[in-house]
């Protein structure tokens, strides 16, 4: 695995490691092939593309952030 997968992997997991603290998905980890990650939500485990499940958990994270801040 070339150093940039590496890069991008090890973001994906901090990023899932924090979306899983906040209970926005169950459960992570590292899919079957090296440039796919694994994601549990809603009890269903899908395989993402690394590039993918980057922008996923961003915009999870984001939008619970933005729900957080926002005025009711």
């Amino acid at each position: 695995m070339n150093s940039t997968k590496t890069s991008l992997r090890d973001e994906v997991r901090k990023l899932a490691e924090e979306a899983f603290h906040l209970k926005l998905i169950s459960g992570y980890g590292d899919g079957q092939y090296s440039d796919e990650y694994q994601i549990v939500a809603n009890g269903k485990p899908k395989h993402f593309p690394l590039e993918r499940a980057r922008l996923l958990l961003e915009n999870l994270i984001a939008s619970q952030q933005q729900n957080h801040y926002s005025f009711h």
